[in-house]
C-alpha cells in the first residue's frame, strides 16, 4: 500500500458530515402567507390517527426520498401533498440552519417560502386541520423554555476496564432546550417551536 499516494488522494475528498449515511433525513417548510394585509406563518395540527406525535402541531415536511432532486425539492414536495396545493403555489423558497439529532438519528432541513394558493385541501391522512398566525405575534413575545437532561448509560457490558476511571467516568452530560409557543388554544413545542425560534432570530438579526 502506497500511503503518500492515498493521502494525497484524500486532499480532493469532498467531506460531508461523519456517519451521516446513519441518520434519517427530512425537510420541511415554513409557510409564508400573505393573509389581512401582514404576513402569517401557516401551522399544521398532525391527525390523531398518526402513529408518531399524533395531534401534535407542525410544519409540512417529511423524510427526504431518493427521487428528490435535493433538499428543497423534498419540501415542496411534501408541502404540497400535504396541503393539497400545486408544487407552482410555493414561491420563493430559501434555507434556514439545519437542525441535527444526534439522539434520533436524524437531520432536518428547514426552509421558508411563500404560499400563493387560494385554497388548501389538506391531506385528512396526516393533517386534521390547519392554521395561520402573523409572524408580528411571535416578534412580540418571548416563549417558555425548559431545559431537558440527558443521561448516557453505557450498555451492561461495556468494557469500563478499559477506560480511565472504570464505572466511575464521568461522562458528558448533554442538556436541550425546549420552547413552547401559544397562540390562542394551541401550543407549539418540541421540534417545531426550536425551527420556529430560529427563524424568528434570524428575522430579529436581518
Amino acid at each position: 500500500m502506497d500511503v503518500n499516494k492515498r493521502i494525497q488522494q484524500l486532499q480532493s475528498y469532498d467531506a460531508k458530515m461523519f456517519e451521516i449515511e446513519m441518520y434519517s433525513q427530512y425537510a420541511v417548510l415554513i409557510p409564508l402567507i400573505q393573509k389581512e394585509q401582514e404576513i402569517h406563518i401557516l401551522f399544521e395540527v398532525r391527525s390523531q390517527h398518526l402513529k408518531s406525535q399524533p395531534g401534535e402541531i407542525c410544519f409540512p415536511g417529511g423524510r427526504v426520498e431518493q427521487t428528490d432532486i435535493n433538499y428543497k425539492q423534498a419540501a415542496i414536495r411534501e408541502t404540497s401533498e400535504e396541503l393539497g396545493i400545486n408544487q407552482a403555489d410555493i414561491k420563493d423558497v430559501f434555507q434556514l440552519d439545519y437542525h441535527m439529532d444526534s439522539f434520533r438519528k436524524r437531520i432536518v432541513f428547514p426552509f421558508a417560502g411563500y404560499i400563493e394558493a387560494n385554497q388548501f385541501q389538506p391531506n385528512c391522512g396526516e393533517v386534521k386541520e390547519i392554521f395561520t398566525v402573523p409572524i408580528s405575534h411571535f416578534l412580540t413575545v418571548t416563549p417558555d423554555c425548559y431545559t431537558i437532561d440527558f443521561q448516557l448509560a453505557p450498555e451492561s457490558s461495556f468494557p469500563f476496564h478499559l477506560i480511565n476511571g472504570g464505572k466511575n467516568y464521568k461522562w458528558g452530560q448533554h442538556q436541550k432546550e425546549e420552547y413552547f409557543y401559544y397562540y390562542q388554544n394551541y401550543v407549539i413545542w418540541g421540534l417545531t417551536a426550536s425551527i420556529l425560534n430560529n427563524f424568528i432570530r434570524l428575522l430579529e438579526k436581518s
